[in-house]
This record gives C-alpha cells, sequence and structure tokens, in this order.
C-alpha cells in the first residue's frame, strides 16, 4: 500500500489549477503581445527591452514557481530580489496599474476560470503595488 505525500494531499496550487507549464507559457505570451500591440501599454513596453524573448523567457520562469510550479528562475538565477530587480525603473501607480490591466486582459484572453483570475489578480496588485518606487 502506498502512503500519499503531504504534497499529494494538500489543495492543488495556482500553477496546477491553471494548467501547468503550457498554460502559463500561453498566459505569459499573451501578456507581452498585448504590451507590444496594445497602445495603451506603450509606456510600460517602453521599459523593456527589445526584442522581448528575454523578459518572455524570465517571467514564464519566474511564476511557474512563484503559482507553486517549479522554481525554473530560482534556479537560473537565484533568488528573484523583484523590488531590487525593478529598482532601476520608475514605477509609480500608473505603471503598476498598466501592468496589472495588460495582464488582467491576457488571463481573459487566456479563458483563464473567474476565481482563479480573481485570486491572482490579488496576489498581482499585492507584488505590482510592493514594486512601486516613485510618488504617485
Amino acid at each position: 500500500m502506498r502512503v500519499m505525500s503531504t504534497e499529494e494531499t494538500s489543495a492543488p496550487t495556482a500553477f496546477a489549477l491553471l494548467g501547468g507549464e503550457q498554460k502559463v507559457r500561453e498566459l505569459v505570451d499573451r501578456f507581452y503581445d498585448l504590451m507590444e500591440l496594445e497602445p495603451e501599454f506603450a509606456p510600460l513596453r517602453a521599459m523593456h527591452p527589445t526584442p522581448l524573448d528575454g523578459s518572455r523567457d524570465k517571467l514564464f520562469w519566474f511564476l511557474c514557481g512563484w503559482l507553486g510550479g517549479p522554481d525554473m528562475y530560482v534556479e537560473r538565477f537565484g533568488h528573484p530580489r523583484l523590488r531590487a530587480r525593478h529598482l532601476p525603473f520608475a514605477i509609480a501607480s500608473a505603471e503598476r496599474d498598466q501592468w496589472l490591466r495588460c495582464m488582467a486582459w491576457a488571463m481573459q484572453d487566456c479563458g483563464i476560470e473567474q476565481a482563479l483570475q480573481e485570486r491572482l489578480m490579488q496576489s498581482f496588485f499585492n507584488t505590482a503595488d510592493w514594486m512601486r518606487n516613485q510618488a504617485g
């Protein structure tokens, strides 16, 4: 008889609920596609390098671990140190809100279940708000 591990008996992670690596990649790609396509995200886009390939990979790796999946970002770069890594960029409420709007749009376009979208948006808001380093 096999005994289930704690991991197997606990509630599913957001990573699992989302659909794993494939769905996280789809979300990240849609997020950056919207950033490039939609004029309202032009200021946010301007904060990122061209091309966006590295940004896409880093967000994908980070989100996988942040959502409870494999820690690909940590394996490559160590602790994310999110605030420190974002300090070179002027981030105020407007930039935070653009990022959140772009992610909310991407989640809708990817067909993520509404309750999961709401759960993730609360977590995204808390993290994005912590990134602010400018008044306003």
